[in-house]
């Protein structure tokens, strides 16, 4: 199942990572930099969910694309994440607190899988509200202007990013909680 439509859309995510960055660097007018980054984002972050659609309803899952698709998520928020601290709209300790959690999660997870004690660290609704939150903050700090002559975009974006860093550290403990036990009988062993 490596070359499924799913998996072709998740691989296309990961592929066009360096066509965001690179569109802060191609010299453009800053306006028109962030519209066209922000407009990339929003379409990068829709295929996670047209993949996931797809894959159930071309009965096209697979273990590989259940690896991959978190990985691309992953990829898509640190290198936005990184621009965005380049650009001085996010504050470093925002993202070390975001790429930090996610590298620590996704270690725990792998050890939990490697233990079959997987389930214990499955994907929780504190973790999904947390990336929709981060998945809305960034678009905002990318664009970094005012929307629709009302919205400011910059402090709606400094606020929700804030707001995903409380949601990340929460979640993290939600999830080293749940394998807190595992882990214990594991160190007594």
């Amino acid at each position: 199942m490596f070359l499924t439509v799913p998996t072709l859309l998740t691989w296309t995510r990961i592929v066009a990572i360096p066509l965001l960055v690179g569109v802060f660097y191609i010299g453009l007018e800053q306006g028109l930099q962030n519209l066209i980054a922000t407009v990339m984002f929003v379409v990068f972050a829709a295929t996670d969910w047209l993949d996931g659609f797809l894959a159930r309803k071309l009965n096209q899952t697979s273990s590989f694309g259940a690896f991959l698709d978190p990985v691309a998520d992953k990829f898509l928020v640190c290198a936005s994440l990184l621009v965005l601290v380049h650009l001085s709209r996010t504050d470093v300790f925002v993202a070390l607190i975001i790429i930090g959690r996610e590298i620590a999660i996704s270690a725990l997870r792998e050890w939990m899988a490697q233990i079959g004690a997987s389930k214990s660290v499955a994907v929780h609704m504190l973790g999904k509200v947390k990336t929709t939150v981060q998945m809305v903050a960034i678009p905002f700090l990318l664009y970094d202007g005012t929307l629709f002559e009302v919205i400011d975009t910059g402090t709606w974006g400094t606020w929700l990013i804030w707001i995903s860093a409380i949601l990340t550290v929460w979640s993290m403990i939600y999830y080293l909680q749940k394998a807190l036990p595992e882990i214990r009988r594991r160190v007594k062993k």
